[in-house]
Parts: structure tokens; C-alpha cells; sequence
């Protein structure tokens, strides 16, 4: 059984509509990538592109295309394409269990990135970080508010963003989020998080909503209750804006409070598995990426408690 490959990719991301539930940014990543793929293959001049098209070769060529493609600095990242690889991995297996006969997905290696270094702030630098804002102003107190949520919480942007006033529960100090992939999780606000989220709330006159909204910049969003809503996009550009006043040496971004937050829990004393459910990790694994952290409190531990190290030798 053979298919169109236009026809495939736009069959594919309904199934992850309707019947994954994913999310709007996932499905439109996912479009992106798999566009790419469809252009690449159109543009090789063989007519009707075919889900059969899919073979070792031409991924190898379309991932050498790829590798040559321009990116921020310069060709773009093997991060960057890794995502593509990853989403046709997905496609691949989606045609093979609707009974379509194509490549294994196992067969394309997802490429590895040369950078494993987990990036995270210690204790001084989120201090250092958290007292930029300029708490006279209402957009200094909101980001201030929306950094203490960062590290109190270890929300990713995409669900920062969706909170709603109603949300958050103050007072119990912790409240229910949707994370990846439907994964529905609880999240609880430190006391000091609290303390500027309430005084963010008060300074707050209007019924809008959304917990964080915006003040200036053009309200070009379709629906009227949403057009204060921050955007990830905003919210990635206030925390780089406070990382270079804080002269941070990390490139911190809202992903790295989420890292610090895991990694200050874990250096605490917190156990991989209570990290794994705070964070919205479906898979142990996931979560493992922090035994930098775990390693060296074992080896205190046993540096402490071992009899072997109490006796001298």
C-alpha cells in the first residue's frame, strides 16, 4: 500500500490533533519539519512524491541538505537537525502502524549533540537574577513574579504562558498544570514566589484573564480575551534581557530555571523520582539527564557515613 506523501504528512498531523491531543505548537512544529521534507523531495524533480520515496538514501541526502542549511550562527545546529530527524522517526512509525509499507524509523539515527552540558544557576546567580527587576514598576514586579514562578515551579514557558488568574491558588500555594502530551501534574509556589505573585495581583486593575499579561506592543492576536496574554516569545526575550543586566556567565534561558530548579531540589536532598513527577517527566529516564547533581551527593553521602572512611588506613 502506497500513499502520497503530501496527502500522508497532512493525514498524520490530524492523528496528532485528534487522537494524540497535542499540542497547537507541537502540530505546527511538526508541519514544519515534515514541509521541509515534501519540499525537499518536489524539489528533486521525480513528480508525485510517495511515502515509498522514503528510503536510506534520500534521507541521507536530505539530512546532508540539512547539515548545509544556514542557522543563527552560521549552518544550523545539529540540535536544530534532530528535530527533523525526530518528526520523521514519528511519520515513519505512524504510516507503519496504519499497514503502509515504508523504512524502519530505527534505521535513521537521530544525530548526537556535542554539547551534553546540563545548563543550570547556582543559588548566587538565580539571587542575581532575581533582583533585576525594578520593583517600583508594574513590569518590573510581573517579571519579577513570572521569574520566582520559573524556579519555584519548573514550568516550561508553553505552560507559564496558558495560566489564568483563576489558576493559582495562593493560599495553598499550588495548582494543577497540562503539561506534554496531556500529562496533567501538581505545581507548588515557595512562599517568596507567592509574596510577588500577590503583590503583582494587586497592583492589577483590569478582568483580564491570563495571569501575565502584557503593557504596550501592538494586541495583534484574533481573540479578544486573549490579546494581553504574554507570549513565549516575550517571555524568552525578558529573561535573556535580565541574564545580560545580571552579567550571568550561563546563557540562561526560561528552560534553565526549570534545570535549576530540578538541580537546587536534588542538591536539597530530593529524591530523582518526587524531581521526575514535579517536573511532567512521562519517563524516569528524562529525569536522569540531573545525575551530575545525584552523583556528587551519593559520594558526600558515602564520604560521611562509610566506616571505611572514618578509620585512617
Amino acid at each position: 500500500m502506497n500513499l502520497d506523501l503530501a496527502v500522508a504528512i497532512r493525514r498524520f498531523l490530524e492523528y496528532l490533533e485528534v487522537e494524540r491531543n497535542c499540542s497547537k505548537l507541537t502540530i505546527r512544529n511538526y508541519e514544519h519539519y515534515l514541509t521541509v521534507l515534501l519540499e525537499y523531495f518536489e524539489s528533486q524533480g521525480k513528480g508525485t512524491v510517495m511515502v515509498s520515496d522514503i528510503d536510506l538514501d534520500s534521507v541521507r541526502s536530505f539530512r546532508l541538505y540539512l547539515s548545509r542549511q544556514p542557522g543563527v550562527d552560521g549552518e544550523m545546529k545539529i540540535v536544530t537537525q534532530g528535530y527533523y530527524v525526530i518528526a520523521l522517526r514519528s511519520f515513519l512509525k505512524w504510516l507503519i502502524k496504519n499497514d503502509y509499507k515504508v523504512m524502519q524509523p530505527e534505521k535513521i539515527e537521530v544525530p548526537k549533540n556535542k554539547d551534553h552540558s546540563l545548563k543550570f544557576l547556582n543559588g548566587e546567580q538565580i539571587e542575581r537574577l532575581m533582583n533585576q527587576p525594578l520593583l517600583s514598576t508594574k513590569v518590573g514586579l510581573r517579571d519579577r513574579a513570572i521569574l520566582e514562578l520559573f524556579f519555584s515551579t519548573g514550568l516550561r514557558v508553553s505552560e507559564l504562558v496558558r495560566l489564568n488568574r483563576d489558576q493559582v491558588n495562593l493560599k495553598t500555594r499550588e495548582f494543577g498544570v497540562i503539561g506534554k502530551g496531556g500529562k496533567a501534574r501538581v505545581v507548588f509556589v515557595s512562599k517568596r514566589a507567592a509574596v510577588f505573585m500577590e503583590r503583582y495581583l494587586k497592583i492589577r486593575s483590569d478582568k483580564h484573564r491570563p495571569l501575565f499579561i502584557r503593557y504596550g506592543g501592538k494586541h495583534d492576536l484574533i481573540s479578544e480575551e486573549e490579546k494581553m496574554r504574554l507570549s513565549p516569545r516575550s517571555i524568552e526575550r525578558m529573561v535573556k534581557h535580565y541574564v545580560r543586566l545580571a552579567k550571568l556567565p550561563v546563557d540562561a534561558t526560561p528552560h534553565t530555571l526549570r534545570h535549576s530548579m530540578a538541580t537546587d531540589l536534588l542538591r536539597a536532598g530530593a529524591d530523582l523520582r518526587s524531581v521526575q513527577e514535579l517536573l511532567g517527566h512521562k519517563n524516569i529516564a528524562t529525569t536522569q539527564i540531573y545525575t551530575h547533581v545525584t552523583d556528587a551527593r551519593l559520594r558526600e553521602v558515602h564520604e560521611k557515613f562509610h566506616s571505611g572512611n572514618k578509620k585512617d588506613v
